[in-house]
């Protein structure tokens, strides 16, 4: 799978069509479609921006680990604010815990 397909991927999983991620990244609907086709190499800061929009490490766009990073159960991105609260919190009493308070 090229960075393109990966791209592709994560945003018909967000349900979101070209023309609305184009929007978010503030880039011609055109340039996307091409990437995606993989007939358009990707620049690093548009590298960077599809990380963030997508919550994934570029890593995981440029094929270098599995598609949404080692996240547990899906990625933050998944996650309800409930869910991030508490993750945070475990973190926290775990860090305190092993004397690692930031």
């Amino acid at each position: 799978m090229r960075i393109g397909d990966r791209i592709r991927s994560l945003r018909e999983e967000k349900g979101w069509t070209q023309l609305e991620l184009a929007q978010q990244l503030g880039i011609n609907n055109s340039v996307l479609s091409r990437i995606e086709a993989n007939k358009r190499p990707v620049e690093d800061v548009l590298v960077a921006a599809f990380a963030d929009v997508f919550q994934v490490n570029a890593d995981s766009l440029l094929g270098r680990e599995p598609l949404g990073g080692r996240a547990f159960f899906g990625g933050a991105h998944s996650y309800t604010e409930e869910e991030l609260r508490v993750a945070e919190a475990a973190v926290e009493a775990y860090r305190r815990m092993k004397g690692l308070d930031r």
